[in-house]
């Protein structure tokens, strides 16, 4: 290959990976080029002034709470985005899901199984992925429906079919609710054929994506219409710090069992801890103690939050 045609692959590739966000695996299977030679390509790219990688220092305070977060807790990864306190939660949810968006599009690999949950700040995230082709991706939702009143946006089915839409990928739907009224109700729908295959997709889940709630939250009509006001009662009691995934625990990260736990049709937190990235995405002081938790009992290993919100976590 001449030296101009060398430098025009260099470009392509310059191309796919920083402004296409392709992975240097689906970049080596587009090109047919081996990995180890992506990888030293734009290693070359950097080296001959092809792209050039500018660290803005105006943000140092925020990479300090990263790496005092990462730290803290042995996080993979820690993701803290500025914003002024005095927003509202709308802006601050559309900050942090474009965070998330744009870390998942980086570390996504093709075969990967994905696990959503529910909520405001889930939404944010696939609001924010851009269209892209990742057919082998599986998408899929890691906990019930809700038994209250939700705005549909925030529903766990539709966010597993937006981000599956924006990729090209393919989801699963879950058809069953997240609470049950009766045990023997629960139970039965656990030996359906559709809900185990539901729950192998939990057992191989390669990036688990979830939101925390909190019984300190005041008047967050999403939480209250998932679970209720007489589910939001006992929680009220103390003993729950937060939830991922309608999976209750304590200030210590350990399971706290309530009058559902036997009703719950949801991913287990082990199941969670195991993902190869198992990715928080919440932010509020209201949340905090679910935040703490959650890190305590080593359920996720990236978070993404506010620099707000971080403060406080490591206060």
């Amino acid at each position: 290959m001449d030296r101009k045609e060398d430098r025009k692959l260099l470009i392509k590739i310059a191309q796919m990976y920083y402004e296409q966000n392709l992975t240097q695996s689906e970049i080596s299977n587009e090109l047919g080029i081996y990995r180890t030679t992506i990888s030293r390509m734009l290693k070359r790219v950097r080296e001959e002034g092809i792209v050039t990688i500018t660290i803005n220092y105006d943000i140092g305070d925020h990479c300090t709470l990263e790496q005092e977060l990462k730290e803290r807790f042995g996080l993979k990864e820690a993701i803290v985005v500025e914003v002024d306190p005095a927003q509202s939660g709308v802006i601050k949810r559309k900050a942090i899901g474009q965070a998330c968006a744009r870390w998942l599009e980086q570390v996504v690999q093709p075969k990967d199984t994905i696990g959503f949950s529910w909520g405001s700040s889930l939404a944010a995230v696939v609001d924010n992925l851009t269209l892209g082709q990742r057919p082998f991706v599986t998408c899929v939702p890691t906990v019930g429906g809700p038994s209250g009143k939700m705005e549909s946006g925030y529903h766990v089915n539709n966010i597993c079919y937006q981000a599956a839409l924006k990729w090209g990928a393919r989801s699963l739907m879950i058809d069953v609710p997240a609470i049950t009224e009766q045990k023997e109700t629960r139970d039965q729908l656990m030996r359906s054929q559709y809900y185990q295959t539901i729950s192998k997709a939990w057992d191989r889940l390669d990036i688990a994506i979830f939101g925390i709630g909190s019984p300190e939250i005041k008047g967050e009509e999403a939480w209250r219409g998932f679970y209720g006001d007489a589910v939001i009662d006992e929680l009220e009691d103390g003993k729950v710090a937060g939830d991922i995934c309608s999976r209750f625990y304590d200030g210590n990260g350990l399971p706290v069992r309530t009058a559902i736990s036997d009703r719950t049709l949801t991913i287990e937190l082990e199941q969670i801890r195991r993902a190869r990235y198992a990715i928080g995405v919440a932010e509020s002081l209201e949340k905090v103690s679910g935040i703490l938790g959650a890190l305590n009992g080593g359920y996720m290993n990236v978070l993404v939050t506010t620099e707000e919100t971080a403060q406080k976590i490591l206060e």
